[in-house]
């Protein structure tokens, strides 16, 4: 899939939404974008600790080709991960549509 195929963040599978989530978290958390080892302790207090170096990073390089994330070489053997503004409009669309589907509306509560 590239950015020209990509429709919405919902067209991607679950971990890599979920990786999309952790880095633009992370980024806005910490105002940096975030190494690789740091998306992985992030994701693995959801997963529980299940996730390997292989398909951590091979879901990053995938949303990297996809357009989504920018990877940048941090000290010559570590890499860090930032969303792209392609990225920013999907994930605010897929979280409003998530938030609908279970009738989270801003600022309203039952």
């Amino acid at each position: 899939m590239s950015a020209d195929t990509l429709t919405s963040v919902g067209t991607l599978r679950a971990f890599e939404r979920d990786l999309l989530y952790a880095v633009r978290a992370l980024e806005r958390d910490n105002d940096t974008p975030p190494k690789g080892l740091a998306i992985k302790a992030y994701l693995d207090e959801q997963y529980g600790d299940d996730i390997n170096h292989s398909r951590l990073y091979q879901n990053l390089d995938q949303l990297v080709e996809c357009g989504l994330l920018e990877k940048a070489e941090r000290d010559g053997r570590t890499n860090e991960y930032a969303t792209t503004d392609t990225a920013e409009q999907p994930l605010i669309e897929h979280a409003k549509r998530r938030a609908d589907a279970v009738g989270l509306h801003g600022g309203s509560s039952k």
